[in-house]
């Protein structure tokens, strides 16, 4: 657990998932990567819009960082983090970032809801714990600069 863990952070040219993959396999990763991340920048491009916008922040305040950090971060979870798991680049890292953010709005500002308000975020959250432990697949800038599947 601990080299998987690492390996987020890591240049090293061994990776610690499959050796060989199959066009099969990249190709699911690449349509999974790509289609999940498009789908989470959508939700994500409204707050990056009310994050630089004029009016007041009203927002889910995170370990009482204030609302416009709080939404600062869910901008990089939701915007920025997709981007980068699209073109495959630290999208291990990426991955780790929006699931952090899915767990957050699942169990943290969606906790008094109910299930059916919360099982989006939840959908999310286990898409992109698969990308990160999948890592982005042989068409990703992670692998043309590494030379490595994942990174």
């Amino acid at each position: 657990m601990k080299n998987r863990f690492l390996a987020l952070f890591s240049t090293n040219k061994e990776n610690w998932h499959a050796k060989e993959q199959t066009n099969y396999e990249t190709n699911a990763l690449l349509i999974l990567r790509i289609f999940v991340s498009l789908l989470m920048v959508r939700h994500g491009f409204p707050k990056l819009e009310k994050l630089m916008g004029s009016e007041d922040i009203k927002f889910y305040n995170f370990l009482g960082l204030g609302p416009s950090i709080s939404l600062a971060l869910c901008v990089l979870g939701e915007f920025v983090a997709p981007i980068f798991i699209i073109l495959g680049f630290r999208a291990r890292l990426a991955a780790g970032l929006v699931m952090f953010t899915m767990a957050v709005a699942a169990y943290g500002a969606h906790s008094g809801d109910p299930i059916d308000e919360k099982e989006l975020s939840m959908v999310y959250m286990v898409l992109f714990a698969y990308m990160m432990y999948a890592g982005p697949g042989k068409i990703s800038l992670d692998h043309w600069l590494f030379k490595q599947t994942g990174a």
